[in-house]
């Protein structure tokens, strides 16, 4: 199929935007502003949005988890190991941004930012993350054209190629000849057994 220039151009518009968002929010967290309450001080940030999701929860108005089994796993899970979860995020962000950025496993990068997007929601933050979930929605649906002019561009159609070209012997028996037929297996002469 061809692929349209327009098309092209609108993925790879909304491709480096949704990049750049995750790659700066990952970049905040890693060395800038948000570093602090992130990557050196055992995850405050973490255990602090994870209690507002819980009190939040259980005050039953604003912002918190809406789901009680949420708020349980908020509160017996990340809040006990938000040092770590708050390392994983800073990096998992970073890396989301990097491979939107560059194309790269653009459907699975998507995949990742929206898994991330329904964390936070899940926990009572809406802000960006319904808007940054929609974009992401649609990247996974058109990962092929969103990818198309970055590194998938250039990788995809070389693993295709690799793993069409490497067919066993019962790949190959199985496969139509020049009359129509199915090549039936032969002995050491030729002949069909």
């Amino acid at each position: 199929p061809t692929r349209r220039s327009s098309d092209l151009v609108l993925w790879l518009v909304v491709r480096l935007w949704l990049g750049y968002e995750w790659l700066n929010a990952g970049y905040q967290k890693l060395w800038g502003a948000e570093n602090a309450a992130f990557w050196n001080d055992n995850g405050a940030a973490v255990k602090g949005y994870a209690m507002a999701g819980v009190a939040g929860s259980t005050a039953g108005k604003g912002a918190g988890a809406s789901y009680g089994w949420w708020a349980a796993f908020l509160h017996n899970f990340v809040e006990p190991n938000a040092g770590w979860i708050a390392k994983l995020i800073a990096i998992g962000e970073f890396a989301i941004g990097i491979a939107l950025i560059l194309g790269l496993f653009t459907g699975l990068a998507a995949l990742a930012g929206l898994l991330m997007n329904l964390i936070y929601m899940f926990s009572g933050t809406a802000g960006v993350n319904p808007f940054y979930a929609i974009a992401s929605v649609f990247l996974i649906l058109a990962w092929r054209n969103a990818g198309h002019w970055g590194f998938d561009g250039l990788l995809l159609p070389r693993l295709r190629g690799r793993s069409s070209g490497s067919q066993d012997a019962s790949q190959r028996l199985a496969s139509p000849n020049l009359t129509g037929g199915v090549h039936a297996p032969s002995d050491e002469h030729g002949l069909a057994e």
